[in-house]
């Protein structure tokens, strides 16, 4: 048996196989979950892509910043499983005009836009599907370390401060439900949304030199394990935690 046996996951994010989310998708299938996926814009891709995995899913449309879907999407995850026992957020968007920086010159616009498509849909996703999370469950949202600056990454390190406060409230108000909310905080890694980012090379370059254990910026595995690992049973008393999967850099000075 897996250590997700019987659990029925719900993962965003799935852009292409070599996305974070993609990962956690198929160690959830190989692990024993029942998976459903959502996607945004190009939904054909996502289900091109959802056809790699052990077991196609069923992939639902879901924009976290549209009402309508989120309004639905409980029920519509209902047509496909009895329940959640798991949710991850893997989605994050920043305009361009927020990055590379330009942080001293961007518009709220860009900023609002940022806020509301990678912190505050943390909240929005999560309440949306509370109501199939009866029996408790386990949220996970996929972060970047920003205890720190970082050259290029601007507004989105600023968001991505407000994911992991916007955890920790959620892990406040969820707990009485046995809702678990935490983060993987993972190192740089060469998916479609890091190559988006200007600069993101010279960013990402930094790691292998300095994280304690090396850093592959091809590999997502390691962090979608590490999601997995916080979806099952294993950390049943952890709530409100930044599990760091980088190397090791986050904890290294110069």
């Amino acid at each position: 048996m897996g250590i997700l046996e019987g659990k029925r996951i719900l993962v965003t994010g799935v852009l292409t196989d070599s996305s974070i989310a993609f990962h956690v998708a198929r160690l959830c299938q190989e692990e024993g979950a029942t998976v459903v996926l959502t996607g945004y814009g190009r939904l054909s891709l996502v289900e091109r892509i959802a056809k790699r995995l052990p077991e196609p899913p069923p992939v639902l449309e879901l924009d976290v910043t549209d009402e309508g879907h989120l309004a639905s999407l409980a029920e519509r995850v209902a047509e496909h499983v009895d329940g959640l026992d798991g949710v991850v957020h893997s989605i994050g968007f920043t305009p361009q005009d927020a990055l590379g920086g330009n942080f001293l010159n961007t518009k709220w616009e860009d900023v609002g836009t940022a806020m509301h498509t990678s912190t505050f849909s943390l909240k929005a996703l999560t309440t949306a599907v509370l109501p199939l999370m009866k029996d408790g469950g386990s949220v996970v949202s996929l972060d970047f370390d920003n205890s720190v600056s970082y050259p290029i990454y601007d507004w989105m390190g600023v968001a991505k401060s407000a994911l992991t406060s916007t955890a920790r409230y959620l892990a406040r108000y969820l707990g009485d439900q046995k809702i678990r909310v935490n983060l993987v905080s993972a190192g740089p890694l060469s998916t479609i949304a890091a190559r988006s980012i200007p600069g993101f090379d010279g960013l990402a370059k930094h790691w292998p030199e300095r994280a304690p254990l090396g850093w592959d910026t091809t590999d997502p595995e390691p962090a979608a394990r590490a999601v997995v690992a916080l979806l099952s049973d294993w950390f049943p008393a952890t709530t409100g935690e930044i599990v760091h999967v980088d190397g090791g850099f986050h904890s290294t000075g110069a």
